[in-house]
């Protein structure tokens, strides 16, 4: 029997949710088919017999969605898959996250985890469901990871929350929040919300962890039905206590003075020097490849261990703040001449130009997914260059950092954007990194949030973020606000938060241990809203509020709502009525599907007129009103008079005067601009029977 399957399965938000393992994949060291309803996921992991040289963890993720998972057939000229979309990116990186820092210290074989969906019911996400995917896989390979994972999406919806919830549940929630861990360790976070209070992401982390631990047991189960595999074996490098004494003795004492080095770069001068000369002193050519490596591991350890005691022990940390102290901020606004909105904001020595455009409908970015056709309105770009960090490297396109990055900064300001029908336009930020030293993405959010008020945006509140980090060793607990590159690397949690004064918008965590206690968690997020609200204090002392016109350079827009059932009209024969509003205005228009219609124009002037002609045109007219009409074709019996765009009513010879007309030119000519009054509308045959005497005093009254 080619196929032995073994399946398990539980209930997840109102839906089958499965786990199958032994049909498909079997060369694979592991694999799963994972499924919730009718969206399934096939999860591989494949680890390398060959040990890398590396000297990092070789963890590739791969997140493919196969277009005939929803009856779709790609479209562009290949018809195939291409490249993956941001959105197949942001789910590789999710993958990734919660697992690579569970992975033995010393592992150095090439893994892959790839996840294929191939099946996709346009209700449940296959998102969070490949975390858990992928760590089954690897429970049921050698490969030598240890822990069981799963990952859950927690929505909020009619003040419930709701685990897993549908797409549709999803765009009703106040809350989209991801959670990854094990059983008793969080190891990431990711999401947005809509300005919900510290305490309420506080609960929703705590119900995500208990379905997580379900999903754990789950995967457990399965295990245990196929039968335990023998791990590889990762050997621990013997340790030599004599060098390691040797070591702290020579650069002990120089490591800790270097890295109390306040500046970036002359920190990590100092840093480099002090190993240099431990390695002089004790690497030779005689014993360079077998010391070498040993040596240079334990001068990173020793780097480690003096930065994080210089924390624990002083409170003080590498540039010489305090545990909560923001270093000093900078905030300009309007810094570029002609762009539509645009700022600088620095903090410390991480810095964000961001700059705000506006565009029409036409410049919204057309987003085709599984679940369908949409269109993004909202978006935010982030660039990070080489020399940012003083280096030398290659410009490309976006990697997965800047794509998670920047979507990071966009979710955390996107729900204080106004709705498309109170401010019709296309907005796009885009966040080049100058200099960056900790928490790029927070400087982004900050400049992105000046930049659209410097542009006339009206958006709800202003949007600041800081990035939390935390030095743990044993009982003794440091919590930090506004973290360094360093303490990033170094530490064991970086946590970024984002809000207004009254909320949290978006947050991200990643934590490199477990003991993360809720009581932790509750200090950090508290802590954050303190270096929140003074990071909003400083942009507020230069803008507070969106300025009150847009830039000069922006294009003028506006909206009429039209009926639905008049949307060929606007439109008219191949386009015709539309082109000709554009030439006679210079106006751009275009109409959505339920009627709404987006007029842009390089001057209000103009725009308003278009309105204008276009509110005339959907006009009926009306018995008894009196109109401003144009005389548009004469005849023997009356005249054709235009009272409302491309609506024409007939004027009769015999209601132009009190008194017999002869001819209708002796009253009026063609092209003549008069009044008129509406004497029947006859909606069937679509007639209208004007009245110029009804307007007319007559003679001796």
């Amino acid at each position: 029997m080619l196929n032995n399957p073994k399946s398990v399965s539980t209930d997840v938000n109102g839906a089958k949710f499965s786990i199958e393992t032994g049909r498909v994949a079997k060369q694979a060291d592991g694999s799963v088919m994972i499924r919730h309803g009718d969206t399934v996921a096939l999860v591989t992991a494949v680890a390398s017999k060959k040990v890398s040289d590396r000297d990092f963890l070789p963890l590739f993720v791969e997140y493919r969605e196969r277009t005939y998972a929803a009856g779709k057939i790609p479209g562009g000229f290949f018809k195939r898959e291409s490249r993956p979309a941001d959105r197949e990116t942001l789910a590789c990186r999710g993958i990734d996250r919660p697992l690579r820092p569970l992975f033995p210290k010393h592992f150095r074989s090439e893994i892959q985890i790839a996840s294929h969906i191939i099946s996709a019911d346009g209700e449940n996400n296959a998102d969070v469901m490949s975390i858990t995917g992928a760590s089954a896989a690897m429970a049921l390979s050698d490969i030598p990871f240890h822990h069981i994972v799963s990952g859950v999406r927690v929505g909020l919806v009619e003040g419930k929350l709701v685990i897993n919830p549908t797409f549709e549940q999803v765009d009703d929630s106040l809350l989209d929040l991801v959670v990854a861990g094990t059983d008793d360790m969080i190891s990431m976070i990711e999401g947005s919300c809509e300005e919900i209070s510290e305490s309420e992401l506080l609960d929703a982390i705590d119900f995500a962890h208990g379905h997580i631990r379900t999903l754990n047991n789950l995967q457990r189960e399965l295990v245990e039905m196929v039968g335990a595999p023998t791990k590889r074996e990762v050997p621990e490098p013997a340790v030599d206590e004599a060098l390691v004494a040797r070591v702290n003795e020579i650069a002990g004492d120089k490591m800790r003075e270097a890295v109390a080095v306040v500046k970036k770069h002359d920190r990590q001068e100092a840093v480099e020097a002090t190993k240099q000369a431990a390695i002089d002193e004790l690497v030779n050519s005689d014993n360079e490849a077998e010391v070498g490596p040993v040596v240079k591991s334990l001068l990173k350890d020793l780097e480690k261990q003096s930065m994080r005691r210089r924390i624990i022990d002083h409170g003080v940390r590498a540039d010489g703040r305090g545990l909560s102290d923001v270093r000093e901020i900078e905030v300009e606004v309007g810094v570029l001449p002609r762009t539509h909105g645009s700022a600088l904001f620095t903090r410390g020595e991480t810095q964000s130009l961001c700059v705000a455009t506006l565009g029409t409908q036409q410049d919204e970015q057309k987003i085709d997914s599984l679940e369908g056709e949409s269109w993004k309105s909202f978006m935010l770009h982030y660039n990070f260059p080489p020399f940012s960090v003083g280096e030398v490297g290659f410009f490309r396109g976006a990697g997965r950092r800047e794509i998670g990055h920047g979507m990071l900064a966009e979710r955390a300001l996107e729900p204080m954007v106004p709705a498309t029908e109170d401010f019709p336009y296309t907005i796009r930020l885009v966040s080049d990194i100058m200099e960056s030293n900790g928490s790029s993405s927070m400087a982004s959010v900050c400049g992105g949030s000046l930049a659209m008020m410097d542009a006339g945006i009206p958006i709800h509140s202003p949007v600041a973020g800081v990035a939390m980090g935390l030095v743990k060793e044993g009982d003794d607990v440091a919590i930090l606000t506004d973290i360094l590159g360093v303490e990033d690397f170094l530490g064991d949690m970086d946590f970024k938060v984002t809000g207004t004064d009254k909320g949290i918008t978006a947050f991200q965590l990643d934590t490199k241990i477990a003991g993360l206690s809720r009581e932790i968690m509750e200090q950090a997020v508290t802590q954050a809203r303190e270096g929140r609200m003074h990071i909003l204090a400083k942009m507020n002392e230069v803008i507070s509020k969106p300025r009150e016109e847009l830039s000069a350079f922006a294009p003028k827009m506006a909206t009429i709502q039209i009926p639905v059932s008049k949307i060929g009209q606007l439109i008219g024969p191949g386009g015709k009525n539309i082109k000709k509003l554009q030439e006679e205005t210079g106006a751009n228009v275009e109409v959505n599907d339920e009627g709404l219609v987006f007029v842009s124009s390089v001057d209000q002037e103009s725009g308003q007129r278009c309105v204008d002609l276009i509110a005339g045109m959907m006009a009926e007219p009306e018995v008894g009103k009196v109109y401003n009409g144009t005389v548009k074709r004469i005849t023997d019996f009356g005249a054709f008079v235009e009272i409302l765009p491309n609506k024409e009513g007939l004027l009769h010879i015999s209601e132009l005067d009190h008194h017999r007309v002869k001819q209708v030119t002796d009253v009026i000519q063609e092209g003549e601009t008069l009044e008129v009054k509406v004497l029947e509308v006859d909606k069937n045959l679509g007639r209208i029977r004007l009245s110029r005497k009804a307007l007319l005093a007559r003679e001796g009254s």
